[in-house]
């Protein structure tokens, strides 16, 4: 049966506007990456230098790193999409304090393949801290030299070059997790927090969305089996949830309000151009892999203090992880890689 005329020109127009909307949901990216050039753009780059913090660099102990360290290759890595490795320094100070580096994460990115290795270093590991009689806790370095010593000691502990720092107060996440209505995690069991040397909380398992109290709770807890590595296995299932949510669409209209959010609370020496060229860069991608490894050791007494002991023959596979990611010719799929984390995507 033919249709009339007027439904027929119905039927058209609503053809047209399903085509439309899928195309326009095929190219919602893209669209949202010219908005947010448009309109936010300048105002995240000012807040962003607020947070330009550069540190003095130092080429790494043991000569392990072959790459060239001249000034300024570090800059050139993320206009040309070369691999750079950033650390990545997690706080959970109160006020005006520094604090302890309770997180400590070697990060190879590599913006060509939109991937990150990240491999974090027990607070607790003993090592040797530049400037310093003993051997000591990582942790303290950013306590006794800030981001600077605390980056000049991974250097020394991987001897690889670190290109770059980012230093988080996880305080200054909670605001920015109520803000983009909550985030995922994988808890199963009620965490109960009540030892009396500890902070007491109790976080529900099996909620939908966690805020910010609850998620940050889930990066404090402490009272599990599996003591520094669960706890350092939460933080980074923490960043991966929420770079998982602050990549969705929707949320980018947020950006400026979560930068202004964490304030003081974050401080990095990458330039705001070339951060936000890497942001962009990354978010473009329809799968943003991330692999994740806990360095591997043991926990004992010496010298009348508990460390970690990192094992050397994993410290070993570590380097050579780090090595192969910074080898810019190199295929993504060929490369050594530990568990996955997650894989962002739209």
């Amino acid at each position: 049966m033919r249709l009339s005329r007027k439904k027929a020109w119905t039927a058209g127009l609503l053809a047209g506007v399903v085509l439309l909307g899928l195309v326009g949901y095929g190219f919602r990216m893209q669209i949202a990456l010219a908005a947010f050039d448009l309109f936010f753009a300048k105002r995240v780059k000012a807040q962003l230098e607020q947070s330009y913090q550069p540190i003095d660099r130092k080429a790494p102990a043991g000569g392990a790193d072959v790459r060239p360290t001249a000034e300024g290759r570090e800059e050139a890595a993320e206009e040309s999409g070369q691999p750079f490795t950033l650390l990545l320094l997690g706080s959970d100070s109160r006020g005006r304090e520094r604090g302890r580096s309770d997180t400590m994460i070697v990060t190879v990115v590599r913006p060509r393949d939109s991937a990150m290795l990240l491999v974090s270093i027990p607070r607790d590991t003993r090592v040797s801290i530049p400037g310093r009689e003993r051997r000591d806790k990582i942790a303290h370095a950013y306590a006794y030299g800030g981001p600077g010593l605390a980056v000049e000691t991974v250097e020394d502990f991987l001897g690889v070059r670190i290109d770059h720092y980012a230093s988080i107060n996880f305080q200054g996440f909670r605001n920015v997790i109520d803000t983009i209505g909550g985030i995922k995690l994988p808890i199963e069991k009620d965490l109960v927090n009540d030892d009396p040397d500890h902070e007491h909380f109790v976080v529900k398992a099996g909620q939908p969305l966690y805020n910010g109290e609850d998620a940050l709770n889930y990066v404090r807890f402490r009272e599990d089996a599996g003591g520094d590595a669960s706890r350092t296995k939460r933080q980074q299932i923490f960043l991966q949830a929420i770079i998982d949510k602050a990549s969705e669409v929707g949320e980018w209209r947020k950006i400026p309000e979560l930068i202004e959010i964490m304030g003081s609370n974050f401080a990095t020496d990458i330039q705001p151009d070339d951060l936000l060229e890497l942001a962009e860069r990354m978010l473009r991608s329809k799968t943003r892999p991330i692999y994740s490894h806990t360095l591997k050791g043991d926990g004992r007494m010496e010298d009348g203090a508990w460390y970690f002991i990192a094992d050397e023959r994993d410290a070993e596979q570590v380097k050579s992880w780090i090595r192969a990611w910074l080898d810019a010719d190199a295929e993504l799929q060929t490369l050594p890689k530990p568990e996955q984390a997650g894989t962002a995507g739209r």
